[in-house]
């Protein structure tokens, strides 16, 4: 089963992008030392110009490996950044990508709000 799921101000707090009045280049170090505390979580690429982190998530028996794309965006010299998150996965007899984005979101809310 393949699916996918992003973040968007719709779908509730545990769904919704982060934003915080905080530099962008803090809040994304702080999402990279979280990928590496989430267990099941693998930090794939990171690209530090762009402010991009490709995870793996590893599902259980019934569902596939999950693609995680976290992008930190917002002014470069402004303490501001909108922090998304999009879920896709590939297998599996079903998805958790909405489950993904909260497993990182919940978290993530906490450390930088």
């Amino acid at each position: 089963m393949t699916g996918s799921f992003r973040t968007d101000d719709a779908h509730g707090e545990d769904h919704a992008p982060v934003r915080v009045a905080i530099r962008r280049e803090y809040v994304f170090q702080e999402a990279k030392n979280l990928v590496d505390d989430l267990p099941a979580w693998t930090l794939v690429s990171a690209d530090d110009a762009s402010m991009v982190l490709v995870c793996d998530r590893k599902g259980g028996l019934l569902s596939g490996t999950s693609r995680v794309t976290i992008r930190c965006e917002g002014p470069e010299d402004i303490p501001s950044c909108t922090v998304t998150v999009e879920s896709e996965s590939q297998g599996g007899l079903r998805s958790r990508d909405r489950a993904n984005v909260a497993e990182f979101v919940r978290p993530f809310r906490r450390r930088v709000c």
